[in-house]
């Protein structure tokens, strides 16, 4: 018996991830600038890549960090409140991987590794860890 394997195309990942981003941008309340950042993109892309036209393509980085902000996201609608998750990512905070400094600054400035890191940080906490 053989199964059917499915894979969507790269243009439809795109779109799927694109899509969540934005949404996840909105809730955080996140200008341009650091949604652009965050993301690795210029500013200019950010906005092209915001519409449901948008048919570039991403880096792996920028899948991988799409994919994890997506799962910070769902880490902290689940852990906290709404108004807490909502603004988690943009308070300051003292935890070991922030050191005073906002999670969103920590994420641009050590890129995916520390993406990465928060989201491993953020499943610790939900887990129990």
């Amino acid at each position: 018996m053989q199964l059917a394997e499915h894979r969507r195309q790269p243009v439809q990942v795109n779109a799927v991830a694109l899509k969540a981003y934005a949404r996840i941008v909105e809730a955080w309340g996140l200008g341009q600038k650091e949604a652009a950042r965050l993301a690795d993109m210029s500013e200019s892309t950010w906005k092209r890549a915001r519409k449901p036209d948008f048919t570039g393509e991403l880096t792996q980085d920028q899948l991988l960090r799409l994919s994890a902000l997506i799962g910070i996201y769902k880490s902290l609608e689940l852990y906290f409140s709404e108004p807490l998750a909502r603004s988690w990512f943009t308070r300051t905070n003292t935890g070991p991987l922030f050191a005073g400094s906002r999670p969103i600054d920590a994420a641009i400035d050590g890129g995916l590794p520390q993406i990465m890191a928060i989201r491993t940080y953020l499943d610790a906490l939900r887990g129990g860890a």
